[in-house]
């Protein structure tokens, strides 16, 4: 390492003077400058410099899920980078509080200068949502046909682009394909697993037939839900039905990464498992603070114009509403927890299987 470093100043090196005349209030071009004008353009900055600083990491992720072996000592710095990704999106979500402190009228004292920017035009948070996973076939039906228009021809061509690379949710739905711990020599897990499946679901059906505290409107509405779940199982270990509920957009990842990804959750306690568990767990996180992301932005929005059109040509609140409810990427995930079985009727998995397991194999 060089010793005669030059001396590095404070202001030089952050580039302050760049960065905080960076400001440019629109409304004082008009007359008196609205005081929280300044507070909206520094919030949104900010914002965008930790997108910035998440698809940076995301970055890093993606080039190791790119590679056809991922190991272990690869595994223990995805989950750690990650987990920067979630404190960074609980910090975004903490900086709407500090918007909130802006009224309603006072956003309206400088909102028609803005027109017809918005938030649709943020290029990173578009690029961190196909990275993640979020590509336009997945989007509600206003993002599929407005996603791309409001962009310049720049933007809209880089986009497209990025659309045709493998997403993160792409990524990873190969590494867990690619993970073959379903079926060893003698032992068929998925077999013992449906047995006790059965077991207990029937043991289901026989206390919701016997409980006397239930309506009769009540038991025939339990009884449809609990063939609804005895659906979803069978679906699950019969690959043309799982086929089927997939083209529904019930699932999105294939059988074989679905059934992975339930193996990893209901023996994430194998020494082998953890990191893939944490892993798994890491992307839930990330879809959930998203989405509540979403969530707090909406209400923030209904607060601050009520049923107002938004200034990028959207539905404004109801928009932001359908986008929490839909946009979502690693919802697989979430719904792994309808198919797990209580720990007390898991298989046993025998010692030659577990030492025959791994992160990954060649």
């Amino acid at each position: 390492m060089k010793k005669d470093i030059a001396p590095c100043y404070y202001g030089d090196y952050l580039q302050l003077t760049k960065f905080l005349d960076s400001q440019q209030p629109l409304s004082g071009q008009y007359g008196e400058e609205a005081h929280d004008e300044t507070l909206f353009i520094i919030v949104h900055q900010a914002y965008e410099l930790w997108f910035k600083q998440i698809l940076h990491e995301l970055a890093s992720v993606m080039s190791i899920f790119a590679e056809d072996d991922v190991k272990d000592q690869q595994l223990t710095k995805v989950v750690h980078r990650l987990k920067r990704v979630i404190k960074i999106q609980a910090l975004l979500n903490q900086q709407i509080e500090v918007m909130e402190t802006m009224t309603p009228q006072d956003f309206l004292s400088f909102r028609n200068f803005l027109v017809p920017a918005s938030g649709f035009q943020s290029l990173q948070f578009k690029v961190l949502e196909i990275t993640l996973g979020l590509k336009s076939e997945f989007r509600i039906d206003f993002d599929k046909q407005s996603f791309y228009n409001r962009l310049t021809k720049e933007h809209q061509h880089f986009l497209k682009e990025l659309e045709q690379q493998p997403s993160l949710f792409e990524q990873v739905e190969r590494w867990l394909a690619r993970m073959p711990f379903l079926e060893f020599g003698d032992f068929k897990f998925w077999s013992l697993y449906r047995q006790a499946t059965e077991e207990m679901l029937n043991e289901e059906l026989s206390i919701i037939k016997s409980n006397s505290f239930l309506t009769e409107a009540e038991r025939q509405q339990q009884l449809k839900e609990h063939s609804a779940t005895r659906a979803n199982f069978m679906a699950l270990l019969d690959e043309e039905k799982f086929e089927k509920v997939r083209s529904e957009g019930r699932f999105r990842l294939s059988q074989q990464a679905t059934l992975s990804a339930l193996f990893i959750n209901m023996y994430r306690d194998e020494p082998v498992f953890n990191l893939p568990f944490q892993f798994i767990t890491c992307l839930t996180e990330i879809d959930e603070m998203l989405t509540l992301w979403r969530y707090k932005h909406m209400m923030m929005v209904q607060r601050m114009l009520g049923s107002k059109i938004g200034t990028g040509g959207s539905s404004g609140h109801d928009y932001l509403r359908r986008t929490t409810e839909r946009n979502r990427i690693y919802q697989d995930f979430f719904n792994l927890s309808t198919f797990l079985l209580p720990t007390a009727i898991l298989p046993e998995l025998p010692d030659t299987v577990k030492k025959a397991l791994g992160y990954h194999f060649s």
